[in-house]
C-alpha cells in the first residue's frame, strides 16, 4: 500500500486529493493535510470585499467530505517537511509520513518586504476570506465617507486578474450605492502596461483593459513601484525602461486594496534542492522535484519564471486552468510509480479565465498560458459576470461532493470548437 499525502487543502491540494483518491482506490491511503478542516473559495473575495458574499457562501466543511471519501483530513497543519526522512512534522508536534508528497500549499503573502503595507497596517486585500471581510469593513467606511481609493498590485506580484476584477467590482458597488462621483480611482500596477497580467498579455487585454478602465474613469500608472505607505498616502515611483525612477507619486487615499508578492510558505523554504531563492517549489516537465524525486507539486507553489525582463518586477500567474492539468498529470505519474512505471504525463499549462466586472467581465483563452501561442484570444461581455458566477456555483458544489472531475478542460474544449467563448452557456443552476 502507498502513502500519498498532500499538503495545502486549497484550490490544487483539494482536487488534488480527490484525484488521487479516485485513481488510487481504496486499497492505497491518501492523506490531506491543512491548517483547519476549511475549504475557501478564494476567487469569491472579491464579491465578498463589498458584501455581496458572506464567509457561509463560499467555504466547505471539508471533514464530512474527506470521510466519505476515504480521505485522512489532518487540519493540524504541517509546520515544517523533513524532506529526507519522507515525513511532515505537524503543528502539534505529531509526524505525517509519506511514500510521496504532493505541495499544494498555495503562498505566504509577502506584505512585509513594504513599509506600511497589508491588513495588519492600513491597506487591504482579497487574497485571504479574512482579509476580504476586513475590506468589506473598510467599504461600508467608505459608503460613508466617501474619498480617493487606489486599487492594484505592487512589485513582484503575479495574480493581477483579482486587482482588476476589483477595482471594477468596487466601481460597481460605489454606483449602486449612489457614490462613486465622490470617490476618484487610481489603478497602481507594477505591470509595463495595462493588461500585461504577467503573461505579456493575451488577445487584445492591452485595449480592452484600457478602455474598460477609461469607461469606468479609473486613472493608471504602470511601472509602479509601492515604496511605502502611510495611512492616507502611498508613495510610488514611476520606473522607466533603463531602471532609473520617472517620476514619483505620493497619492492621497482614504482606501487601498493592493495585491502581494508571493513568496513560499515556511514549512518548506530554503528546503536545499527543492526550492527556488523565493521558495517556490523546483519542478521538472512531470510535476516531480529533481532533488526528492516522491515529490510533487503543484498550484501558486510551483516556481515559473517570468515570461521576460520588466522595469518592475512582475510573476507569473498560476491559473485555474494550468493548476487542474497539473493536478491530473500530477495524479497520473503517481499513479505510474505506484505501479512500477516511469512517470510520462505532461501539464498543458494552458489558460481559460474569467474575469468578473460587476455587471460585465473580460474572457481569455492562452495556449499555452506562456507565449508563444497557438490560441492567442480574449473577448468581453456581460455573459463573463454570468459565466463566473454559474463557474462559483459548481466549484463548491464540486468540493462539497468530492468530485474530481475536470472542468476547465471541458470549457476550452468547448471554446475552441464553437470559436468564441461566449456561445458556452454556464447555467446559474451550475
Amino acid at each position: 500500500m502507498a502513502n500519498v499525502v498532500v499538503l495545502g487543502a486549497g484550490l490544487g491540494g483539494t482536487i488534488m486529493a480527490y484525484e488521487l483518491r479516485e485513481t488510487l482506490g481504496r486499497e492505497h491511503k491518501v492523506t490531506l493535510v491543512n491548517n483547519g478542516a476549511t475549504y475557501s473559495f478564494v476567487p469569491s473575495n472579491p464579491w465578498v470585499a463589498v458584501g455581496w458574499r458572506d464567509r457561509e457562501s463560499i467555504e466547505v466543511d471539508l471533514a464530512p467530505v474527506c470521510a466519505r471519501r476515504g480521505i485522512e483530513l489532518r487540519p493540524e497543519g504541517a509546520r515544517r517537511l523533513q524532506a529526507k526522512d519522507k515525513r511532515l512534522e505537524m503543528n502539534d508536534g505529531s509526524m505525517v509520513e509519506y511514500d510521496y508528497l504532493v505541495i499544494a500549499t498555495g503562498p505566504e503573502l509577502a506584505f512585509d518586504e513594504i513599509e506600511g503595507f497589508g491588513p495588519q497596517n492600513h491597506t487591504h486585500s482579497v487574497c485571504h476570506i479574512d482579509h476580504a471581510l476586513k475590506a468589506k469593513e473598510a467599504f461600508d467606511r467608505l459608503v460613508a465617507n466617501p474619498g480617493p481609493v487606489v486599487i492594484g498590485a505592487v512589485q513582484g506580484a503575479s495574480c493581477f486578474g483579482p486587482a482588476y476584477e476589483f477595482a471594477f467590482i468596487l466601481d460597481k458597488a460605489l454606483r449602486d450605492a449612489r457614490v462613486r462621483d465622490k470617490v476618484p480611482m487610481t489603478f497602481v500596477t507594477s505591470e509595463p502596461y495595462i493588461g500585461h497580467l504577467g503573461l505579456d498579455g493575451v488577445g487584445d487585454t492591452k485595449g480592452m483593459l484600457e478602455s474598460e478602465l477609461r469607461e469606468h474613469h479609473i486613472k493608471w500608472i504602470c511601472n509602479a513601484r509601492v515604496d511605502r505607505y502611510e495611512p492616507g498616502k502611498l508613495h510610488v515611483s514611476e520606473i522607466g525602461e533603463d531602471g532609473s525612477v520617472a517620476r514619483t507619486h505620493e497619492i492621497a487615499n482614504v482606501y487601498t486594496m493592493m495585491l502581494p508578492a508571493f513568496r513560499g510558505v515556511a514549512a518548506v523554504r530554503d528546503i536545499e534542492g527543492l526550492t527556488n531563492p523565493r521558495g517556490f517549489i523546483l519542478i521538472d516537465k512531470h510535476q516531480r522535484n529533481p532533488a526528492f524525486p516522491e515529490i510533487f507539486s503543484v498550484g501558486v507553489c510551483v516556481a515559473i519564471p517570468p515570461v521576460g525582463k520588466t522595469p518592475v518586477p512582475v510573476g507569473v500567474p498560476k491559473t485555474g486552468f494550468m493548476i487542474e492539468s497539473m493536478v491530473t498529470a500530477t495524479t497520473h505519474n503517481i499513479a505510474r510509480l505506484i505501479a512500477g512505471k516511469a512517470p510520462d504525463a505532461e501539464a498543458t499549462w494552458n489558460a481559460v479565465c474569467l474575469a468578473d466586472m460587476g455587471d460585465n467581465g473580460i474572457a481569455f483563452i492562452a495556449q499555452p498560458q506562456i507565449p508563444p501561442r497557438n490560441v492567442n484570444w480574449s473577448s468581453t461581455g456581460k455573459w463573463v459576470h454570468a459565466a463566473k458566477v454559474g463557474f462559483e456555483k459548481y466549484f463548491l458544489r464540486k468540493v462539497r461532493t468530492g468530485v474530481s472531475e475536470p472542468f476547465y478542460e471541458k470549457l476550452a474544449l468547448q471554446a475552441l470548437g464553437l470559436g468564441k467563448l461566449k456561445e458556452i452557456r454556464i447555467s446559474e443552476e451550475a
